[in-house]
Order: C-alpha cells, then sequence, then structure tokens
C-alpha cells in the first residue's frame, strides 16, 4: 500500500525526539539524585541499549512485514503490543534496579515527557487526507491530543503541590492507560484481517506497516510504562508518607 510520503519523516522524527528527551530526562534525575558518575553512566547506558535495542527490533519486524495483516489472515501485531508491556509491567514490579531508578526520577518528568503524545495529531490529518477511518482515528487522535497537551499542566501541578495534585496525576494516567486501549482496540477492529468484523473502507491497514505500526508496537508500550511507572511511585510516595506519620505518632 502507498505510504505518504511525509510519513517516515514525522514517526521517525517524533519517536528520536521522545527517546531523546527521556534519556536525556533520566541521566540528569540520577545525576540530581546524587547517583555516583559509574552508577549513573551504567545506568544510562543499559536504559538506552534496551529502548534503542527494542526500537532496532520492531523496525527489523515491521520491515519483514510480520506484522500486516491482509483480509485473509490472522493478525499478528496484537503479539507486538502484549509483550513488551508484560515484560515492562514484570520488571517495574519485580526489579530493584528499576525501583531505584523510579525513587531518583522525579513524578513531575515521568508525566511531563508524555507530552510527546500530541504527535497523535497525525491521526486526524491522515483521516481527513483519506487514510484512516473514523472509527479509529478521532478518539485515538483527540485522546492523545488531550494526554500530550495536559501532561506538562499535570506535571507542573505536581510539581507545585503534590499532595494536593496527586489525584490529579492519577486520574490523569487512568485517562491516559484508557486512550491507548481504545485506540489499540479500534484500530484491531478497522485493520484487514480473518477476524475483522466489519469491512471498513478506509481501514486501518496503514498502521500495520512502516513508519506507522512503530506506534502501536513501540510508542504505545512505551506510553502504558510511563503511565504504570507514575502510578507506582505515586503509591510509593503514599506508603512512605503513611510510614513517616507512623513512626512520628510513635515517637510522640
Amino acid at each position: 500500500m502507498a505510504v505518504p510520503f511525509y510519513l517516515p519523516y514525522f514517526i521517525f522524527a517524533g519517536t528520536a525526539a521522545a527517546l531523546v528527551t527521556i534519556l536525556y530526562g533520566l541521566n540528569r534525575a540520577l545525576a540530581d539524585a546524587g547517583w555516583p558518575p559509574q552508577s549513573r553512566t551504567r545506568t544510562f547506558r543499559f536504559s538506552a541499549a534496551i529502548l534503542l535495542g527494542w526500537l532496532a527490533v520492531a523496525i527489523a519486524l515491521a520491515a519483514m512485514s510480520v506484522y500486516h495483516a491482509g483480509a485473509n489472515t490472522i493478525p499478528t501485531i496484537q503479539y507486538g503490543i502484549l509483550l513488551p508491556i508484560l515484560v515492562g509491567t514484570l520488571l517495574l514490579w519485580r526489579s530493584e534496579s528499576l525501583a531505584r531508578i523510579l525513587d531518583a526520577v522525579p513524578q513531575q518528568w515521568i508525566v511531563g515527557v508524555q507530552l510527546y503524545r500530541a504527535l497523535g495529531v497525525i491521526f486526524l490529518i491522515l483521516y481527513a487526507t483519506g487514510e484512516l477511518p473514523r472509527l479509529f482515528a478521532w478518539p485515538a487522535g483527540v485522546g492523545d491530543i488531550a494526554v500530550g497537551l495536559l501532561a506538562p499542566v499535570v506535571a507542573l501541578a505536581y510539581a507545585w503541590a503534590p499532595r494536593d495534585a496527586a489525584g490529579l496525576v492519577r486520574a490523569w494516567n487512568v485517562f491516559g492507560i484508557l486512550d491507548l486501549v481504545v485506540a489499540v482496540t479500534t484500530g484491531f477492529l478497522t485493520a484487514p484481517s480473518l477476524l475483522q468484523p466489519i469491512e471498513f473502507h478506509p481501514n486501518s491497514e496503514l498502521m500495520s506497516v512502516l513508519p506507522m505500526v512503530l506506534i502501536p508496537v513501540y510508542l504505545v508500550p512505551l506510553s502504558i510504562m510511563l503511565h504504570l511507572a507514575s502510578l507506582i511511585k505515586l503509591q510509593r510516595v503514599a506508603v512512605q508518607a503513611a510510614g513517616g506519620k507512623g513512626v512520628a505518632r510513635a515517637s510522640a
């Protein structure tokens, strides 16, 4: 299928900008937390290797048309979406190294970095040019734009008043996850495959080929991980605060 000429520039530039921002913020947060240079460098390099290696694998699989389903085939893109989420969730809950990193990175940075979600405007552009169906493009595009533009607002609110804004951060995270669930679901339903319940014209086949396929198999799982990291950090801060109050009462 024909891919609009501007899409590779838009997707690859947007993905690169998101990764540079994430890695820069991570290194800055570790430095501000007082991590020794050697530990900070080792953690930065390992994180960069994971993120870039995952991206390289996603591009390679997409280039081999692993995720491209036709009207007479079973879709495979769900594996590219769910497997990274399952692995990432397990690591967030079980890895002590990730827990130390999570403690060092400010909540407002974890939230604010998702400004890149505003790049979801591309869905509306592609809908306007007849490349994507309304059922997928509108909820995915409007939802991502809202989450992305709200990210710095919620981050600043938390930076100014962490305790008062904790509920706002939690609600933003839940909204962001639901937006991704809706986008993936509508994308799956409107993509040509043996499981497609209704035939759409246009359909969302474009989302299963390079460069757009990087959104569901890379940026969606990455965004889910950031949302989960934010929620876990909220919970850890709440538990620590409750523990501190308990100690203070016992001392009194």
